[in-house]
């Protein structure tokens, strides 16, 4: 394995961070009818007071309304808080300098001179990888973000990201992707174990899978909003799991079915970033810290995923 970086050593230090998709979000999280910003300001608190303090958020999240609310909790508090977002590869803004720019808009909103992860969103076929990392590049060199990182990345597109940071003598912090127990497409790829040589932080995104995971949704009763649709063809096949994850849960002392998925995430070598819409949420996440699946319950989890897909 490749010796982790001095200037990405912090990311591995981190266990769990918080996602702030939902924050500000209509279409798939419905931001103002079941929540508001009072009810996302007290999940940021409680997170912080629980010692989760990196933040993963994105200039789309919202249409920029996640980075608002952010900044605005920021400035209410005197924690430490560590910052991530995204740059989106809109088809109007494909050349080098729209990074830092786009960068410098963010950090506006969010009321910050740098944050310390700023991201590629997406991959895309219109700018190469090597013209995404010059604007990486000038990002770092610029001061506008402390390291750099992906997400979405596939395992040769993120060798490329690598290469082309690593003739400036730049680490590649990150490769944010979906990875939970019903999507372990990171894990089967190879793409963990890439990182993990490359001393490469593998974020896991929606590690909950969208709330599938914390078992309150079933059959009959369905996610709200277009997760219904999305998720539909999961539905019936995670009931073994999830009375998996109950009985696991039960003999950790009455942990959660959500608590034991993070935690799955966690004993896989990722950093999760699970989203909280309220209080509750936010300490439901906290709870899957400050203990450990053993490696028999982790290989019985992996075996009852595997057989979902092959259902």
């Amino acid at each position: 394995m490749t010796e982790v970086s001095s200037e990405t050593r912090f990311l591995h230090a981190i266990e769990m961070g918080l996602g702030a998709w939902q924050w500000g979000d209509r279409i798939i999280w419905q931001y103002g009818n079941t929540y508001n910003e009072s009810d996302i300001h007290k999940a940021f608190s409680i997170s912080l007071d629980e010692g989760i303090q990196f933040i993963d958020s994105a200039e789309i999240y919202g249409r920029g309304l996640s980075e608002r609310l952010l900044g605005r909790f920021i400035s209410e508090t005197e924690q430490p808080v560590l910052i991530a977002t995204k740059y989106f590869p809109y088809p109007w803004r494909l050349v080098s300098a729209s990074i830092p720019k786009a960068l410098k808009n963010s950090n506006q909103r969010i009321g910050v001179d740098s944050v310390d992860l700023y991201q590629v969103h997406w991959p895309t076929p219109l700018m190469s990888v090597d013209r995404m990392m010059d604007g990486m590049i000038e990002c770092v060199r610029s001061g506008l973000t402390r390291t750099v990182g992906i997400s979405n990345f596939n395992q040769s597109q993120m060798l490329a990201a690598y290469s082309a940071l690593a003739r400036q003598n730049i680490p590649l912090a990150s490769n944010q992707v979906h990875y939970s127990l019903l999507n372990r497409s990171a894990e089967k790829s190879g793409l963990l174990a890439r990182c993990k040589e490359l001393g490469v932080r593998l974020i896991a995104y929606s590690p909950l899978e969208q709330g599938l995971l914390t078992g309150k949704y079933n059959r009959s009763n369905r996610p709200p909003g277009t997760r219904a649709s999305t998720l539909s063809d999961l539905l019936p096949k995670i009931e073994t799991i999830i009375k998996l994850m109950t009985a696991i849960g039960q003999d950790h002392g009455g942990k959660s079915n959500s608590q034991v998925a993070l935690n799955w995430t966690i004993c896989k070598g990722t950093l999760p970033i699970p989203g909280a819409k309220n209080a509750r949420q936010a300490q439901e996440n906290a709870g899957a810290l400050g203990w450990k699946l053993t490696a028999e319950e982790v290989a019985k989890l992996d075996e009852t995923s595997d057989q979902i897909f092959s259902m």
